[in-house]
C-alpha cells in the first residue's frame, strides 16, 4: 500500500467549521445511540435464529427495507443529488431524497455536502473520511486510519457547510423540507417493518421479530456496507485507473453495495451513472437507473464512453 497523502496546511479547509461545544456532544450522542442500537438488534435478532430460524416474512422485510433505503443512498444521495448524474421529475426526486433518509445516515443536504467535500480532498487535508490522513506508522496506524474512516469520522466536531458545499439544494424548498423533517424518515425507517410484520403474521411476535430484521438487522447492515465503501474501498482493492487518491475496486462489496465498491471507476468519472464500468461488474444501481431511463423516470443519464476510459488508462 502506497504511503500516506499527508498535506499539511495552516489554511482552514473551505466551508468547514467547528460546531459549538453543546452541539458536538448532542452529535456524538446521536451518533453512538444509531451505531450501538442496530448493533444490540443484531445480538438480539442472531439469538432469535436458535429455535426458530428466520422465517421467510422477516427475511422478505429486511430485504425490502435494505433495497429501498440502499438504493435511496445510491441512486439518490449518491448518484443524483451529489453528483448529478441524471435528471427525473419533482416526485421522484422527493421519494428518493425520503429512501435515502430512511436509511439513517444523515439528512439529505448535509449528506451531499459531506461527499463533495470528500470528492474536492479526496485522501488529503480535508477529506472528512480518509483512512490515509496522518493516524501513525505500522499496523497501528493503519487500524486507526480505518476506524476513522468507517465510522469515527461521525463523532468529528467538524461541521461541512450546506452553504458552500450543496447551495443548489438549498434552493429547493422541497428538499430542505424533507432535511427539516429527517425525525420523521428515523421513525418510518424503524416503525414501519414491524407494522409490516403485523400486518402479514397478525401477531405481536411478528411484528418484534420484523423490527429486529426489518429495522435493526438491516439498518446495521446498510450502514456498515457504506462506511467500508469510505474505509476498505480507499484501502485495499484495484486501482486500474490512476488517480490523487486512494481509491480502489472492490468485487466483494459490489453485490451488497448496490455497485458502489467500484470505486475507482467512480473517483475517475465521478458524474457517471454507471460505477460499473466493465461488463464483468455488477451494478445495481446503474442497472436501475438504466431501467427508470426506459421508464422515461430519468433523463440525461451521463456514462462514460469507451474513448474516455482508454484515455484514462493510458494516461
Amino acid at each position: 500500500m502506497a504511503q500516506a497523502i499527508r498535506e499539511v496546511s495552516s489554511t482552514p479547509t473551505p466551508g468547514v467549521r467547528k460546531m459549538d461545544e453543546g452541539r458536538a456532544a448532542l452529535q456524538r450522542r446521536l451518533v453512538l445511540i444509531v451505531t450501538v442500537l442496530p448493533f444490540l438488534g443484531l445480538i438480539a435478532a442472531v439469538y432469535t435464529l436458535w429455535g426458530q430460524g428466520l422465517s421467510a416474512a422477516d427475511a422478505g422485510i429486511a430485504l425490502a427495507f435494505y433495497m429501498f433505503t440502499g438504493l435511496g443512498v445510491t441512486i439518490g444521495y449518491h448518484r443524483y443529488f451529489t453528483h448529478q448524474s441524471f435528471e427525473t421529475n419533482r416526485f421522484i426526486r422527493g421519494l428518493l431524497a425520503i429512501a435515502g433518509s430512511m436509511a439513517v445516515q444523515g439528512p439529505v443536504i448535509t449528506w451531499v455536502a459531506d461527499h463533495r467535500r470528500h470528492h474536492a480532498f479526496a485522501d488529503k487535508e480535508g477529506d472528512p473520511h480518509s483512512p490515509h490522513l496522518d493516524e501513525g506508522p505500522g499496523v497501528k496506524g493503519v487500524v486507526k486510519g480505518l476506524a476513522h474512516a468507517h465510522m469515527g469520522w461521525l463523532f468529528s466536531d467538524e461541521l461541512t457547510s450546506a452553504r458552500r458545499w450543496s447551495p443548489d439544494m438549498l434552493k429547493d424548498p422541497m428538499l430542505k423540507r424533507i432535511d427539516r423533517l429527517f425525525p420523521l424518515w428515523v421513525l418510518l425507517s424503524l416503525g414501519l417493518p414491524p407494522v409490516v410484520g403485523f400486518a402479514v403474521t397478525g401477531t405481536l411476535s411478528g411484528a418484534m421479530t420484523a423490527f429486529l430484521w426489518g429495522s435493526l438487522v438491516r439498518m446495521f447492515m446498510l450502514h456498515h456496507v457504506t462506511w467500508s465503501i469510505n474505509s476498505i474501498c480507499h484501502f485495499y482493492g484495484k486501482r486500474p485507473f490512476e488517480s490523487d487518491d486512494f481509491s480502489t475496486n472492490n468485487w466483494v462489496l459490489s453485490i451488497i453495495s448496490f455497485g458502489e465498491s467500484w470505486h475507482n471507476n467512480h473517483h475517475a468519472f465521478p458524474a457517471s451513472a454507471v460505477h460499473g464500468i466493465e461488463r464483468t461488474q455488477f451494478d445495481m444501481t446503474g442497472l436501475m437507473i438504466a431501467t427508470m431511463e426506459k421508464l422515461g423516470l430519468a433523463r440525461n443519464v451521463k456514462r462514460v464512453s469507451d474513448k474516455q476510459v482508454t484515455a484514462k488508462l493510458s494516461g
